[in-house]
């Protein structure tokens, strides 16, 4: 069971965050970024991912916070940090196929193991190798890691201890408090030298003691990451079709634990008739992420309370025949939600349409400019979406 309490499930806790993150965004980021002092130390890295994943806090408002103080040149890199997490969600959303491959190996590799033991040692940090069995019971108690620890665990998964490499990134997603299918997905892959094929990352000695303060210096680590291979992903398409906009008159506020705080989204809850926030425990991978969104959606349904006309309801299944009989209490037919990306929620969600549509009702997923911007953009590498940046946040700072 993850500790609770590192990261408090609510939109006041992640808005103190970064307010006491801010002033040390720049310089201080910058150049602190990659150490790793261990559990329970204070660093240089923002810990909002958690509340940025489920989008208690927005993208937009952590990077103009840090704009405003830092300046561009001050906050280049943490802004390049965060939208890391954009490039990843829009490459994924144009080739889909890569989420269901990567299940689809999952599935294979679990099935065709030879050596559980090793696997069962590796989860619960039983190889013997300093750092790594650290940094796996570290993941097991808090539900987080560092994010050079998560690029060093995995290197020494894939190309040290040779386990398969959709096992390790599917352990993440059972652990991690912030687990999301793109930024966790295609990280592993890129580790492991399918993301930009031949091209690897090998943990060593020397820069683990480096950037861990020389709290460890594994021997025995593999010297050389041979990139595994696989058939080259389908080139991006476009970006599936989703409203700007709700569509006026009242409607049924449907709030999921992709997206907490809609009304950054471009969705007014005065427009809604009533409002249902679901913490469904099939949308999340693990025990950390569910015990977070637990939290996060009460917090999302009491600061919904008072701003829509009628009720705000949670509910802990997400299935039409519930959304059927809300949006029935509400008189509405029609319901609004914020755009799913690829994952769990999305598949839910296209299951739920379908429910709707047989009964009457219609399902309306909202975008938001924030993605509908950046995403198409995410077709190649990230230093050509990196290009992007500039012109983006200009526009932005003149909105």
């Amino acid at each position: 069971m993850p500790e609770s309490g590192m990261f408090p499930p609510t939109r006041q806790a992640a808005l103190e965050r970064l307010a006491g993150f801010v002033p040390a965004a720049g310089r201080a980021y910058a150049e602190g970024r990659n150490l790793d002092p261990g559990p329970g130390e204070p660093g240089a890295v923002s810990r909002l991912s958690p509340y940025l994943r489920h989008r208690v806090i927005s993208e937009a408002e952590v990077v103009d916070a840090v704009l405003q103080a830092q300046g561009p040149a001050g906050a280049d890199k943490f802004i390049q940090e965060v939208l890391w997490r954009t490039y990843w969600k829009g490459w994924l959303e144009m080739r889909p196929s890569t989420w269901s491959r990567f299940l689809e190996t999952r599935d294979r590799q679990r099935d065709g193991l030879a050596d559980w033991r090793a696997l069962d040692d590796a989860e619960a940090g039983r190889t013997g190798v300093e750092g790594f069995d650290d940094w796996a019971r570290e993941l097991a108690q808090t539900g987080y890691l560092h994010n050079h620890a998560r690029m060093w665990f995995a290197s020494i998964w894939i190309f040290t201890l040779r386990l398969p490499w959709a096992l390790g990134a599917d352990l993440f997603l059972r652990r991690l408090v912030d687990a999301d299918p793109a930024s966790n997905t295609l990280s592993w892959r890129w580790v492991a030298g399918l993301q930009t094929p031949g091209k690897t990352y090998l943990a060593t000695r020397e820069n683990i003691a480096r950037f861990t303060g020389g709290r460890f210096a594994p021997s025995g680590l593999a010297t050389e990451a041979s990139a595994l291979v696989e058939p080259v992903p389908e080139p991006p398409a476009g970006l599936p079709s989703a409203a700007s906009a709700p569509p006026p008159g009242p409607f049924l506020l449907l709030v999921t634990p992709e997206d907490l705080t809609p009304d950054l989204g471009g969705i007014d809850p005065a427009g809604a008739a009533a409002a249902v926030v679901t913490s469904d425990p099939r949308l999340c991978f693990g025990e950390a992420a569910r015990q977070f969104v637990a939290g996060a959606a009460m917090d999302a349904a009491d600061r919904l309370a008072g701003r829509v006309e009628g009720p705000v309801t949670l509910l802990d299944r997400l299935d039409a025949g519930s959304l059927v009989a809300a949006a029935q209490a509400a008189r509405v037919r029609t319901l609004v939600t914020p755009y799913a990306p690829v994952g769990p929620t999305a598949d839910a969600l296209a299951q739920v349409a379908r429910g709707l549509e047989a009964e009457g009702a219609r399902l309306i997923q909202v975008r938001r400019d924030w993605d509908t911007r950046l995403w198409p953009h995410a077709t190649a590498g990230f230093f050509a979406f990196r290009k992007q940046i500039p012109a983006f946040l200009e526009q932005e700072r003149s909105r």
